[in-house]
């Protein structure tokens, strides 16, 4: 991937643990640089080396 392809929030919020997807998720929406119908890649990691992924597309509710 890319590094332009890559959000992270950690300087802006500090570590939000398990919010941290949600929000870069909504700051990517509200800045328009995150469209209904794009795919997202999305992982996070955890202690005791657990972790996670999820490749979905974008769909806002309002």
């Amino acid at each position: 991937m890319r590094k332009e392809q890559v959000i992270v929030t950690v300087e802006k919020y500090g570590n939000t643990s398990g919010a941290s997807i949600p929000m870069a998720i909504n700051d990517l929406y509200e800045s328009g640089k995150l469209q209904a119908g794009e795919v997202m890649l999305l992982d996070a990691f955890g202690g005791g080396l657990t972790w996670g992924s999820a490749l979905i597309p974008f769909s806002p509710t309002k």
